[in-house]
């Protein structure tokens, strides 16, 4: 077999990476970029780790022993030759060690590429090797997912590698079983688990395959409790994008995409010295419908993952509007939340102002809009739900520009019950984004504060709201002086400003402080059309836990500025 240096290709990688000779997405360069720097560093006394090359060519070693379980190269029985990338990835996962124990430094490794470019392999030969060759004694190790099918994605080629390598099998003592792999020696174990679990394990190993699907973060959580007697356990969380920007794995994603954004030659804040991150995707403002956005995130390009597949998928997507969601999704790595999702959620991200505050009590204290002109739309929630009022600042002049566009600050009124019951709403208002109100439906006389307060900072011309459940309240509103206005949820008033939001954010004429709530919810709109085109935004089929609220009552306060001074009762007559 042939001795590869395998620190020598890891540095080859990430120095063609920086140089821009291998093309990647920001999160790659800045950790290559991070690995070369550290590489110095190590040198210094008052750095904490050290890289060790032998351990790092160790994994690399074992792994490339292993026979490949599937496909043309499993029918030919090849082992497995690991690709640069991969390679940088190991090692830098296990080559890194802290200098004052010699255990690994990072206990998390956190992989998010798109499908076919050899994820389950190389998670199936990590799984191995923590359960044979990691050197610890009675190791667990586990294949986790939602369901038994995926699961077994990681531990069913796992199982081939080892039974088709009857030298690891007689090397280490493992016995291959139906639905586990043993060590009888010391009671080591290899198997998966659904669901979470609860207490009892002890694992020195976890894989989380496509992370994405998971609810929540009781399976991820309860291993990772679970590894407090082992000296350095490793929890691998390996994932496609996916389509719930609400779930654990989307809010994880931007937490580790934040930490790297300080990393870089010239220093920058603390970062997760324990989590070693990988994303393989596109960057903002890159051309999704060309070939360097396939080569960019799909790192097994024209070695596992055929160029001409991922080209003709392209070409399906730029021809056929509603399977652009799942190409970008599954093979660019973006996430795009319901897959025939109505707005595009990266030209909404692209609307966001760092002069707005994230925070809506924040956010409406801004001295330049003190005065301003403001349509408020209200979306009331019949029960147990979120209760959205969007304020809507109309631009100064008569058209909005990218100069002079519409501005938008949401606020989501939600029942404290319904935040106990939803880990991401509880996420949320410990962020300050909700305003939680007692009990198991929304207090309104909170939500007539809020009004009676933006009509003493803002000049309010309109407060739009559907008669659905609101009729007392706009009522109650009409007199204290509100100017309330009937606007009701349908085609003929939702289609035109459905259409013109999707405009203005396409071409940055509206502007937002980016709240991860209204991200989502943006996300979730699709689209139901009649025959003349016109549109209506619903929820995707069967989803009834996603919220779409607040876009909704943005949509409203759109059309009341649409139609402008005329606005009155049936608002659709004019918009239709």
């Amino acid at each position: 077999m042939e001795e590869r240096d395998y620190a020598a290709i890891a540095r080859g990688y990430a120095g063609d990476v920086v140089k821009g000779r291998i093309p990647a997405g920001q999160s790659i360069r800045l950790q290559c970029r991070r690995f070369l720097d550290e590489l110095k560093a190590a040198k210094r006394k008052d750095f904490p780790f050290r890289f060790d090359t032998a351990k790092a060519a160790r994994v690399c070693k074992f792994i490339e022993r292993l026979p490949h379980s599937k496909g043309k190269w499993a029918r030919k029985k090849e082992t497995i030759r690991l690709e640069p990338w991969q390679i940088w990835i190991l090692c830098c996962t296990f080559g890194w060690l802290r200098k004052a124990t010699g255990l690994r430094r990072f206990r998390v490794l956190f992989i998010v590429v798109p499908r076919k470019n050899g994820k389950s392999a190389i998670a199936a030969g990590i799984g191995l090797y923590m359960f044979c060759a990691d050197g610890e004694f009675g190791a667990e190790v586990y294949s986790g997912a939602t369901n038994e099918k995926q699961a077994w994605e990681v531990f069913g080629p796992a199982r081939l590698m080892a039974f088709r390598t009857p030298a690891l099998l007689a090397k280490f003592g493992v016995e291959v079983n139906a639905k586990s792999l043993t060590r009888v020696a010391d009671a080591s174990k290899f198997e998966t688990i659904i669901g979470d679990p609860g207490d009892g394990q002890s694992p020195s190993c976890s894989i989380h395959d496509e992370y994405h699907e998971h609810p929540d973060d009781g399976q991820v959580d309860t291993m990772q409790t679970g590894m407090g007697a082992r000296e350095q356990p490793l929890q691998v969380k390996i994932t496609t994008a996916g389509d719930n920007l609400a779930g654990p794995c989307y809010a994880d994603i931007l937490d580790e995409r934040k930490k790297l954004a300080g990393i870089g030659h010239n220093g920058g804040p603390p970062i997760d010295d324990e989590v070693f991150f990988v994303e393989y995707t596109i960057d903002e403002g890159d051309d999704w419908k060309s070939e360097q956005a396939l080569r960019k995130a799909n790192p097994n390009y024209g070695v596992s993952v055929d160029g001409d597949f991922l080209k003709a998928r392209q070409r399906d997507a730029i021809a056929v509007p509603r399977k652009a969601g799942v190409f970008k999704t599954k093979h660019l790595n973006l996430w795009v939340s319901a897959r025939a999702a109505f707005f595009d959620v990266e030209a909404w991200r692209r609307c966001r102002d760092s002069g707005i505050p994230m925070r809506a009590a924040e956010a409406l204290l801004l001295p330049e809009l003190q005065g301003r002109r403001c349509l408020l739309s209200i979306d009331g929630a019949s029960n147990n739900d979120i209760t959205a009022l969007e304020y809507l600042f109309p631009p100064i002049g008569e058209k909005a520009t990218a100069d002079d566009p519409y501005i938008r600050i949401g606020r989501y009124f939600v029942p404290s019950d319904l935040v106990a019951e939803v880990p991401h709403y509880q996420a949320w208002d410990a962020l300050g984004l909700l305003d939680v109100t007692d009990g198991n439906v929304t207090d309104y006389d909170e939500l007539g504060l809020a009004i009676d307060q933006a009509s003493s900072r803002f000049a309010i011309e309109q407060v739009a709201y559907d008669p659905w459940e609101m009729t007392q309240f706009a009522l109650s509103l009409q007199k204290r002086g509100v100017p309330v206005l009937e606007y009701r949820m349908s085609t003929a008033n939702l289609s035109a400003p459905m259409k013109e939001l999707d405009s203005l954010s396409r071409s940055n004429r509206i502007r937002h402080g980016g709240c991860p709530v209204m991200e989502w919810e943006i996300s979730n709109v699709v689209a139901r059309t009649d025959a003349n085109e016109n549109v209506f935004p619903r929820k995707p089929e069967g989803q009834k836990h996603l919220k779409i609220d607040n876009p909704v009552a943005l949509i409203c306060a759109l059309g009341v500025a649409m139609a402008g001074s005329e606005a009155a009762v049936d608002v659709g007559a004019m918009i239709a």
